[in-house]
């Protein structure tokens, strides 16, 4: 499945996406959510112009970003709505605000936490003559960003009367809804859940407004099916990953991406070493850091460094060991932070490559 057939000319490591499994993943995501409307996913995952061209073809025109390098490069394709799903502080204020300035025919939302920022943002938002459409960000349990449940009336009642802000969401990002096991998700989605929705419906009635909620990210994404009118946000199940493909059994992603490397030693009897150094695959995983296809069974990993890393077969497949300036497919254990490490992604269909993208939003900064 991941094997490219000319790989002759392919200097590695090298990170290669499979358009053909990320087609039917798409197509997947659009059938689980019953409708590409519902779909509002996030673009950490690849930060590619390309990707979210792709999604667009399969109806999907709304689309999270995780910081304004990210909403750029959105902003340059056919989509038509965009949440900056990162609080808003420093210098990033007038630099959302220059963002919303130069592409007006874009729907840009942005979100935060804390009254005081949001304050902020509106005296930046009066001086400029702009409209902010807002989204509270929901701390749902995760304890990253986000103000509690419990205190979201208070912060809603702080927003009222902000000048220039109008408050259009609620961005409930649900990130430890996570449990191996699909009914503990879907339990602890339905708890959050009967949480919020007495809020909302009181937000709703003092505002005169429907609240737009953004919740399910690739883990919970399934346990939303019931709540029709909520958009989930999956990012990484369009490419996928080892990860989620361990760790997620049920949803039945394909991993769409692997970092094609070669072997480049064997520094020992039985031991071999890879060109697939943490330069070349994210290392935040606490444990292996991807999947050697067609070896996971018959290794085992001693350490890996910058530029190096070393394997050792088990007991019995010595005889298996991978000649030396062969290629091996390993798929990350973490696909969004492997991405980021190169500047560009090489497209294969078929067994073949068959384009370049480059992976634009990578830096912090375009333009804006």
């Amino acid at each position: 499945m991941y094997e490219i057939k000319d790989h002759e000319e392919i200097i590695s490591p090298q990170l290669i996406y499979y358009k053909d499994i990320i087609d039917q993943n798409i197509d997947k995501a659009v059938n689980m959510a019953h409708t590409s409307e519902r779909l509002w996913p996030h673009v950490k995952t690849h930060k590619i112009p390309q990707m979210v061209n792709n999604l667009v073809k399969h109806g999907i025109t709304k689309f999270k970003c995780a910081t304004i390098a990210e909403c750029e490069m959105v902003a340059n394709t056919p989509a038509t709505d965009i949440l900056l799903a990162y609080p808003l502080i420093g210098p990033n204020i007038k630099r959302y605000i220059k963002l919303q300035q130069t592409f007006r025919e874009k729907k840009f939302y942005a979100i935060g936490d804390n009254l005081e920022q949001i304050k902020l943002l509106s005296k930046e938002a009066v001086c400029t003559n702009e409209i902010i459409h807002f989204f509270i960000d929901v701390n749902m349990g995760m304890n990253r960003t986000g103000v509690p449940i419990e205190k979201l009336n208070l912060l809603a009642d702080g927003i009222k009367n902000l000048k220039n802000i109008q408050l259009c969401g609620l961005h409930c990002y649900d990130g430890n809804h996570n449990d191996k096991d699909l009914i503990k998700r879907r339990e602890s989605v339905d708890t959050t859940m009967n949480q919020l929705m007495p809020i909302i419906e009181k937000i709703n009635k003092d505002f005169n407004i429907n609240l737009i909620i953004i919740a399910g990210g690739s883990p919970a994404f399934p346990c939303y099916d019931k709540y029709e009118k909520v958009y989930c946000s999956p990012g990484t199940l369009f490419v996928n990953d080892y990860g989620y493909e361990c760790n997620l059994p049920d949803m039945k992603y394909q991993p769409a991406a692997c970092v094609l490397t070669r072997v480049i030693s064997h520094p020992n009897n039985g031991i071999f070493t890879v060109d697939c150094g943490y330069k070349a695959i994210a290392s935040d995983p606490k444990v292996l850091r991807g999947e050697i296809v067609g070896l996971s069974d018959k290794v085992e990993e001693l350490f890996q460094s910058e530029e190096h890393w070393v394997f050792k077969m088990k007991p019995g497949y010595e005889q298996d060991i991978p000649q030396i300036g062969s290629v091996l497919y390993i798929i990350p254990t973490h696909i969004c932070p492997t991405t980021a490490l190169y500047p560009f992604v090489l497209v294969a269909e078929k067994g073949k490559i068959v384009n370049k993208w480059d992976v634009i939003a990578r830096n912090r900064k375009i333009s804006i």
